[in-house]
């Protein structure tokens, strides 16, 4: 188990909360202290009122909340976002409302997850071929759905 730092940028902020034992995700609450409306087809950039400090060689993934996708058509617009290990500030959410009626975020709210994962780091090497596979270069319904 790793150890992340967590900070209140918002003295009334939640902190991010595993709603089941083995759950992967976080979930992530809005800080607004007023509602905030998303009319349909409307984007608006929430914030959680946390900062976090990632170990070096990890990343925070905010995903969208699977209950409000299908019950409200709320979803996470550049899913997934990312958070480097190197980033400080406060972590804000862009939600996107692409459902017919008007949605209401209420102080505390749960809007997103976040998922913590470790990557590797890479070396790019600058080559004239690839080296060839049954695929190639086959790219979108190469496989005939």
């Amino acid at each position: 188990m790793i150890k992340i730092k967590i900070q209140k940028i918002n003295p009334d902020a939640e902190l991010p909360h595993q709603m089941t034992e083995h759950s992967s995700g976080y979930d992530l609450y809005s800080s607004n202290s007023k509602d905030i409306i998303i009319k349909n087809g409307e984007v608006k950039l929430v914030h959680t009122g946390i900062a976090i400090s990632l170990p070096i060689g990890y990343e925070a993934q905010i995903r969208p909340r699977s209950g409000l996708a299908i019950d409200h058509q709320i979803g996470v617009l550049n899913s997934p976002g990312t958070i480097d290990a190197d980033y400080r500030g406060e972590i804000k959410i862009i939600l996107f409302n692409f459902g017919k009626d008007d949605f209401i975020i209420k102080p505390k709210t749960r809007i997103a997850q976040m998922i913590i994962s470790k990557y590797e780091e890479v070396n790019f090497v600058l080559t004239d071929k690839l080296d060839k596979t049954v695929r190639g270069n086959g790219g979108f319904g190469h496989t005939s759905y």
